[in-house]
């Protein structure tokens, strides 16, 4: 019956030792590590890129839609300012 509890410990120091040693390090240079911060600020993801392209070009298309309607309403906004002035 003595043999019981103390396999019962065994068992759980054990998973504990599991979980120790699966948390393994890696050891780099500086200068890697540095290099691998930097390109974590970069999309690498293709799908990712496209979306982002695809985003990109209908906001082109709503701009130049926005600027042109703006630019209208701008001009004969001037000139019913100069209309106003005289």
């Amino acid at each position: 019956m003595k043999d019981e509890p103390q396999n019962g410990e065994r068992a759980l120091d054990a998973s504990f030792e599991d979980e120790v040693s699966s948390r393994r390090t890696v050891t780099i240079p500086l200068k890697e590590y540095d290099e691998l911060k930097a390109e974590e600020n970069f999309i690498k993801s293709k799908v990712l890129i496209d979306i982002i392209d695809n985003i990109e070009r209908l906001v082109r298309a709503l701009r130049k839609h926005i600027i042109r309607k703006w630019k209208k309403e701008f001009v004969l906004w001037q000139l019913w300012r100069k209309t106003e002035e005289k």
